[in-house]
């Protein structure tokens, strides 16, 4: 119990240190670059977080096979499911970074309006994030192992530090520099020396001989098998996740978006915070189900769910009890107005999608990936036509009440669930219990 409550800890931390030190860090850097570079600099790192999440989309994949063969201790699988998850991160992570690079000149040049001193400076400042998507799918590598190991500290930490120093850069040298791209070179190399302390870590605890990438028949139709299903949750959740504030940008103006942005933003950590919280649920349920240990499953889940229930619960009565003070202190009185009606709502249909978050896991780890691809997809398709169809009849609260069709669909996950923990039989845990596959590293 102590470890996984370490796990779920690391996990939260892992989701919220960014975001709050991004806060901290933000006036200060609006004050040192200006509206324009800072600008940049926010477009520069979306489109890193778009690259590797596309790039990266086989983790999970690495998580559930590494985690069942740990259990049933074949070393020489585990190693060599890493690196044909490198292979396959790296062709991926390369690909987009090519993209990304050829795409940089028109990008820096819509981003800047043809201005010819920040247009070059844009258009490192995009090459050098091209490059950060190839260093984000080496890591990605990294903590999926480190987590199937149930270690989620290990590489959190490292990811972690290296993430606030990139921020401490960013707040430091446009005092020197005033520009963005050296911000962005220095988020390359602090990136970088993690990946490397972390791949290190990793050849340690594996007693690895090589890390290099491997791509062999049988590795990459096992990976493949169940990870293309888990990338394409990956992408749809990216798609429909900014698919709101596309529409409510396109209908009703920037001033809008805005305000419907940090609605949603205030929000986010609802489900956020569930769902990185409650990922260790996958490497252990995993396990269990690796070695036989049914009735350790139907606890894990049970208990899993309790706390997706509690976790859920808390954060929406914060957002609903707390919520407009906070958005009219952070954004001011006018913002508040308009996000006011929109903010129950949106916390609503937050809390429903976090809901689902447990049951999405164990079926991950039971090896039902694609019951939950559909339940995404089917789930996004709804909410897609409902906000389309209730924002012109109903302006910005129906494309807000669109978001309710989201959350149920995807909470439907625990009928298939319990339908398949209904038909297992009592516990055949094996006598001898879990081999020893690698030490502890320290």
């Amino acid at each position: 119990m102590k470890s996984q409550l370490s796990n779920a800890a690391y996990g939260a931390l892992d989701y919220l240190s960014y975001p709050l030190g991004l806060l901290a860090a933000t006036p200060a850097m609006l004050r040192e670059l200006g509206n324009d570079r800072f600008g940049v600099w926010m477009f520069a790192g979306a489109a890193i977080n778009i690259g590797a999440v596309i790039a990266s989309g086989f983790g999970d994949a690495n998580i559930r096979i590494v985690a069942t063969q740990k259990a049933i201790g074949d070393q020489e699988k585990v190693v060599r499911t890493v690196r044909g998850t490198m292979g396959i991160h790296l062709a991926l992570g390369t690909t987009m970074a090519v993209i990304a690079w050829l795409m940089c000149p028109l990008l820096a040049m819509r981003l800047t309006g043809g201005l010819p001193g920040l247009r070059l400076e844009a258009l490192w400042s995009l090459r050098l994030a091209s490059m950060m998507i190839v260093i984000r799918a080496i890591e990605s590598v990294c903590i999926s192992t480190q987590r199937a190991f149930e270690r989620y500290g290990t590489a959190i930490r490292v990811s972690v530090f290296a993430r606030l120093a990139s921020l401490a850069a960013a707040v430091i040298l446009p005092l020197a520099t005033h520009s963005v791209a050296s911000v962005l070179a220095a988020t390359c190399i602090l990136s970088a020396l993690g990946v490397c302390v972390q791949l290190v870590q990793l050849r340690r605890m594996l007693h690895a001989a090589s890390l290099l990438p491997l791509l062999e028949r049988e590795t990459s139709i096992a990976l493949l098998g169940f990870g293309v299903f888990a990338w394409i949750q990956a992408v749809s959740g990216l798609v429909f996740g900014q698919l709101d504030r596309l529409l409510s940008g396109i209908a009703f103006g920037a001033a809008v978006v805005a305000a419907y942005s940090l609605c949603v933003q205030l929000c986010q950590p609802i489900y956020g915070v569930a769902a990185a919280g409650l990922h260790f649920l996958f490497p252990h349920i995993a396990a269990k189900d690796a070695l036989g240990d049914e009735a350790g499953v139907r606890r894990t889940v049970i208990k899993g769910f309790c706390a997706n229930v509690m976790i859920v619960g808390v954060g929406t009565a914060g957002v609903l009890l707390f919520g407009g003070q906070l958005l009219r202190a952070w954004a001011g009185s006018s913002v508040a107005q308009i996000s006011g009606p929109l903010l129950p709502v949106i916390a609503w249909s937050t809390a429903a999608s976090g809901l689902g978050v447990a049951g999405a896991y164990s079926m991950f780890a039971l090896g039902r990936v694609k019951g939950v691809t559909w339940f995404i997809l089917i789930g996004g398709l709804l909410m897609s036509v409902a906000m389309c169809c209730l924002s012109r009849r109903y302006g910005l609260s129906g494309l807000a009440w669109g978001r309710m069709f989201y959350g149920p669909i995807t909470c439907m996950v625990y009928f298939p669930l319990a339908k398949l923990l209904g038909k297992r039989p009592p516990s055949t845990l094996l006598q001898a219990g879990p081999v020893e596959l690698i030490e502890e590293v320290p």
